[in-house]
């Protein structure tokens, strides 16, 4: 399946594909015995980028980004950031990450975890400006144990902007977050991309991924199967979204024998589907006698395109074994 190209628009303000990548992997794989976490992995990134690294689970998200971060070595191929290794990119302060793994100290202050982490960073910001772009200013003086799971992330999020990176990569940064809270981290973010920063962010909410980012990646069994705008993306799945009601007994076997079906979901009287020719799929609903109530057909949001493309990896793996 081959990805599709970028455009030269980015919501941040930037260009994509201009000038020297910040990250860029070439050829990498790495397994886990025998599970081939990423396999033949290419891609690069560039300045003032917004990137969404989606997938379902166990498509190779965390290594893909355990790579880049100098966590784990790849078997073969190549990872450069900035040019250079992760390694050296991380000690320059040009990078920062805001991880799911691993935990925070415990017994400290935020006050204190974030003084560490700028002290610590070459380029360093004062500790009241990265509390206060946190939205953490508040609880600086409450114990790293006695935080929600909304504040930790908070607080992860002050630590991986300690200092001026260049490249900042977070993993399912708003997990645990309120939408208020959520909106206000997007809000900081889009500063640091205005500023030509780039910033990848692995993310279940495909919603976010819609709105925020200039350019999606989808990871499969840890091959890349599409990169693309959002609405490129949704364009590739290539598939409508028929949503009607129908009255009395529903004959799913039937609608299931519909012609051009990508998918089918039944919820009491409302049928929803996915098709590739929207107006052969209803004229055959009609056929059948059927009589919808409600109809509405739309193009696929991201998650459904989504959907559309890991289901038809999948069906093109099972041909191939």
């Amino acid at each position: 399946m081959t990805a599709t190209a970028a455009v030269n628009t980015t919501k941040g303000g930037g260009a994509l594909g201009q000038g020297e990548p910040v990250v860029s992997f070439s050829d990498v794989n790495k397994s886990f015995g025998a599970v081939r976490a990423v396999a033949e992995l290419s891609l690069s990134l560039y300045p003032g980028e917004t990137v969404a690294l989606l997938g379902p689970n166990g498509a190779g998200k965390s290594t893909a980004l355990d790579l880049l971060l100098g966590l784990k070595n790849a078997d073969s191929g190549a990872v450069r950031v900035f040019g250079s290794t992760p390694a050296q990119a991380i000690a320059a302060g040009r990078v920062g990450a805001m991880l799911q793994s691993g935990g925070l100290m415990e017994e400290v202050t935020v006050k204190e975890i974030v003084t560490l982490a700028c002290d610590l960073h070459p380029k360093r910001y004062p500790v009241d400006r990265v509390l206060a772009a946190a939205e953490i200013t508040d609880i600086a003086d409450r114990k790293v144990n006695k935080l929600s799971g909304g504040q930790e992330q908070r607080v992860r999020f002050a630590l991986a902007t300690a200092g001026a990176n260049d490249l900042i990569v977070l993993d399912e940064p708003t997990t645990g977050m309120d939408v208020s809270a959520r909106q206000a981290f997007w809000a900081t973010m889009r500063t640091q991309v205005e500023q030509g920063r780039t910033v990848l962010f692995a993310t279940h909410y495909l919603e976010e991924a819609d709105a925020i980012a200039d350019r999606v990646l989808v990871l499969h069994h840890g091959r890349l199967i599409a990169d693309g705008t959002a609405a490129e993306i949704k364009a590739r799945a290539g598939a409508r979204r028929i949503t009607f009601d129908l009255e009395g007994p529903i004959d799913e076997d039937a609608l299931r024998a519909l012609p051009h079906l990508v998918g089918l979901d039944l919820t009491g009287s409302t049928v929803r589907i996915r098709s590739d020719d929207a107006d052969a799929t209803m004229h055959a609903v009609y056929g059948l006698g059927l009589y919808p109530r409600n109809l509405e057909v739309s193009g696929l949001g991201l998650e459904q395109a989504f959907l559309a493309i890991t289901d038809a990896a999948t069906a093109e793996e099972a041909e191939i074994r």
